[in-house]
C-alpha cells in the first residue's frame, strides 16, 4: 500500500440459483483466492451473489430470505483472517419490505448494508416485482446477527492507514441512469466506486458497459471496480457473461473478458487520485462526509507491499499504439501550426524567421511553419530560413538545413557567426581555447540576435525552437535560443519531437524531404557549441550531459503532471524503465533532473507565448506557476534516502 498503490479485485464466482451454502463457499472461495494469491486488499463480488441473481419470485421465499442473511453471517465469519474489505451481494429484509444490497464486510464484521437506488423493470429485467428502492438515509438495522449495521446508499467505507482509500457503493443499474449515485458518493469523499452488477450479455453491450465504467471513473476522477454476475445464473431467458473490469479516470487497468476467468485483478493509485482531485478546481468536493449527511464505516489494513502489475507506460507523451500515434502527431501539428498561423495573423507579419540547424528541433519548428504558411495561404518563399555555422557545426548537420529548407521551398539565408562572436571574445577579453559557458553561450545569443534582426528587417517574427523537455532541464542559453516571438515547440517534449518528425518523413510524399528528415532523426541531439572531433564528427551530445530524454520526460510527466514525490517517481521509473536501464543510473538522472528542474525555473518564468499541445507544459501563464527561488531540499532530501 505504499505510494498510494492498493490492490483490488472483481471476480466472479459460479453460483448456483437459490443454493446458498453453495454459493457461500464459492464466494469465500474467490475471495480467497484474491487476498492470498493476488495480495488484493479490496474484493468487488457480483450482485445478489449469495443467493444468484436470477432466483425470480423465489425472492418472495422465507426460507431463501433467511439462508441469505445467514449465509452473510457465515461469510463474513469464513473471511475473518482475510486482510481486505470485501463487498458482497444479497437479498436484505427490512420492515417487511425486501432490498437489493451488498455487504461491506471486514475482519468478520458486517460495516455496512448499502441496498440499491434504481431498480430495472423493463425488457428481460423485473427487479420493481421483487424489491423496492434504497434511501440516501442511513439507519441502522440488525442483520447476521449483528446489531446496529448502517443501513442506505450514503456510506463510505474508509481505511484508517491509507485514508485515500475511501469506498461507495452503486449496484449495476445504478451507473446506467441520467444521475448515478456514485456523483454523490465522490461529492462527499468516495475515491473507489464499487459496483456489484448482474449485467447481462447481448451483442455490443460489453462496449457499452466499458464505456460507462471508463466515463464514470474519468468524470468522478475515481477509481471504479465493476463486477458482474457470471457463471451458474440461469440462462432461462438471459445468458451472464462475468464481465468484470477495473478502471482509473477514464483508463481500463483491468478487464476480465466475458465469458472469460472472471476475475480482474491490478492496483489503483489512490493517492495520484486525490491530487488530480486538489489540482481540479472545479471537483465539487466537501470538507468532510458528515456535510452530505454520509455514514462512515472505517476498516483496517495491515501493512503490506502492493507488487505492481498494472501498465506503467514506459513513454507517457507517446502512444504506443501505432494507429494512435499517427492520430496524435497530427492533432499536434493541427494545434502547433493554427496557433502560429493565428500569431502570425493578428501581427500581420510577412515572413516567419527560423535558425535552421538540422537538428530535431529546428526541424521541427521549419515544418510547422510551412504548415502555418499553407494554412494560410502564403507562399513558403516568406519562410526565412537561417543557417548560421559556428564552431561545432558540422557538415552534416549543415547539409540536412540546407537540403531541408531547399525541399520545403523556404527561403534559404547562410550567416556565419565565427567573426562576430570572435569580435565579442575580444570586447569581453574571453581566451577562445577556454571552451567554458561563456563560450558556448556567446554563440547562442550571436545567433538569437541575428534572427531578431532579420525579423526585423523583413517584418517577421522569430519563430521559437525549443521544447517541453530541454525548458523543463533548463538546457537553453538565456536570452538565447530560449528567447522567441512565438516558440512552437514549447510544449512538445523531445520523446514525442522524435515522432513528429518521422510521422512527416512516413507520409510527406517527397523523397527528397523524407530522406532529409530521416538522417536528421539518426543524427545525436547536440546544440553544437564545441568544436567538432578531429574527423568532423559531433563532438558534443547533450543526452551524455543531462541523461538520456526518454528517462527525463517520464519523471517530467511524474512530476509535471502528477506531482509525484521523488520516491514514488523512482519506484515508477524503475518498474516502466528498468529492463533498459539499471537503478544507479535512473538514480543518477532522476537527482540532476529535480536539481535543474528547480534551479532553471528563472529561465521558463518569461518564457515567451507557445501552442499548448498536451496535459503538461511549463509556461508560466499555464500549467506551471513556480517561484524562481524555490528551494529543492525537502525533494532533496528524499532522493537523498533512496538506494
Amino acid at each position: 500500500m505504499q505510494d498510494g498503490f492498493v490492490k483490488v479485485a472483481a471476480v466472479t464466482p459460479e453460483v448456483r440459483v437459490a443454493d446458498v451454502a453453495f454459493n457461500v463457499e464459492s464466494c469465500v472461495a474467490a475471495a480467497r483466492r484474491a487476498c492470498t494469491e493476488d495480495g488484493a486488499v479490496l474484493v468487488v463480488l457480483p450482485e445478489l451473489c449469495l443467493t444468484a441473481y436470477t432466483c425470480e419470485d423465489l425472492f418472495w421465499q422465507d426460507n431463501l430470505l433467511a439462508a441469505a442473511e445467514q449465509g452473510l453471517a457465515d461469510f463474513a465469519q469464513a473471511t475473518a483472517d482475510l486482510n481486505a474489505l470485501l463487498l458482497v451481494g444479497l437479498p436484505v429484509r427490512v420492515n417487511a419490505k425486501l432490498y437489493n444490497c451488498a455487504a461491506a464486510v471486514a475482519s468478520g464484521t458486517v460495516l455496512g448494508i448499502v441496498p440499491k437506488r434504481y431498480l430495472p423493470t423493463y425488457n428481460e429485467f423485473y427487479e420493481g416485482r421483487h424489491f423496492v428502492s434504497g434511501t440516501t438515509d442511513v439507519v441502522p438495522i440488525d442483520i447476521a446477527g449483528a446489531l446496529d449495521v448502517p443501513f442506505g446508499t450514503s456510506q463510505l467505507f474508509t481505511c484508517e492507514e491509507v485514508p485515500e482509500l475511501s469506498v461507495a457503493v452503486e449496484l449495476c443499474e445504478d451507473l446506467w441512469v441520467p444521475e448515478p449515485p456514485s456523483i454523490a458518493h465522490a461529492k462527499a469523499g468516495a475515491t473507489v466506486i464499487a459496483n456489484l452488477s448482474a449485467s447481462n450479455a447481448v451483442v455490443g453491450k460489453a462496449d457499452y458497459r466499458r464505456s460507462l465504467v471508463s466515463g464514470q471513473s474519468a468524470r468522478l476522477i475515481c477509481g471504479y471496480i465493476y463486477a458482474s454476475a457470471g457463471a451458474g445464473e440461469s440462462t432461462q431467458d438471459v445468458v451472464f457473461s462475468g464481465h468484470d473490469l477495473i478502471a482509473e479516470n477514464g483508463r481500463v487497468f483491468a478487464e476480465a473478458k466475458p465469458f472469460g476467468d472472471g476475475r480482474a485483478v491490478t492496483e489503483l493509485d489512490v493517492r495520484l487520485l486525490a491530487a488530480e482531485r486538489r489540482r481540479m478546481s472545479t471537483f465539487d468536493v466537501v470538507a468532510s462526509p458528515v456535510q452530505r449527511a454520509y455514514h462512515v464505516s472505517r476498516f483496517s489494513l495491515a501493512e503490506q507491499e502492493t507488487r505492481l502489475t498494472r501498465y506503467v507506460d514506459p513513454q507517457p507523451f507517446v502512444p504506443s499504439d501505432a494507429a494512435r500515434r499517427a492520430e496524435r502527431c497530427e492533432d499536434v501539428f493541427n494545434i502547433q501550426a493554427h496557433g502560429l498561423a493565428k500569431r502570425l495573423q493578428h501581427t500581420h507579419a510577412t515572413h516567419a524567421v527560423i535558425g535552421i540547424s538540422g537538428g530535431l528541433d529546428s526541424t521541427l519548428a521549419l515544418l510547422v511553419t510551412a504548415r502555418a504558411f499553407d494554412l494560410l495561404g502564403i507562399d513558403r518563399s516568406g519562410i526565412i530560413s537561417v543557417t548560421m555555422p559556428g564552431f561545432g557545426t558540422t557538415d552534416r548537420t549543415h547539409d540536412n538545413a540546407t537540403k531541408l529548407t531547399e525541399s520545403l521551398g523556404a527561403d534559404l539565408r547562410e550567416v556565419n557567426i565565427g567573426d562576430a562572436v570572435r569580435l565579442h571574445f575580444s570586447d569581453i577579453g574571453h581566451d577562445e581555447s577556454v571552451h567554458d559557458v561563456t563560450y558556448e553561450n556567446s554563440q547562442a545569443r550571436e545567433r538569437t540576435q541575428i534572427l531578431m534582426d532579420i525579423a526585423n528587417q523583413e517584418g517577421g517574427m522569430v519563430i521559437g525552437t525549443g521544447d517541453l523537455s530541454e525548458l523543463a532541464l533548463g538546457w537553453a542559453t538565456y536570452n538565447g535560443d530560449h528567447m522567441s516571438m512565438y516558440a512552437v515547440n514549447a510544449s512538445v517534449p523531445k520523446t514525442l519531437v522524435r515522432h513528429l518528425v518521422r510521422y512527416v518523413a512516413d507520409t510527406c510524399g517527397n523523397p527528397e524531404e523524407s530522406e532529409v528528415l530521416y538522417d536528421v532523426l539518426d543524427t545525436p541531439v547536440s546544440p553544437e557549441l564545441l568544436p567538432a572531433t578531429g574527423d568532423g564528427k559531433i563532438s558534443q551530445k547533450t543526452e551524455d550531459l543531462v541523461g538520456p530524454y526518454e528517462l527525463h520526460d517520464f519523471f517530467l510527466y511524474e512530476v509535471l503532471r502528477r506531482g509525484t514525490s521523488p520516491r514514488k517517481v523512482y519506484r515508477l521509473a524503475r518498474y516502466a524503465l528498468g529492463k533498459k536501464y539499471d537503478d544507479a543510473t535512473i538514480l543518477k538522472w532522476l537527482r540532476v533532473f529535480y536539481r535543474r528542474y528547480f534551479a532553471q525555473q528563472f529561465k521558463r518564468s518569461c518564457l515567451p507565448d507557445g501552442p499548448k499541445v498536451g496535459s503538461a507544459a511549463v509556461s508560466p501563464r499555464g500549467d506551471l506557476r513556480m517561484p524562481s527561488d524555490a528551494c529543492v531540499a525537502l525533494w532533496q532530501s528524499e532522493l537523498d534516502v533512496l538506494d
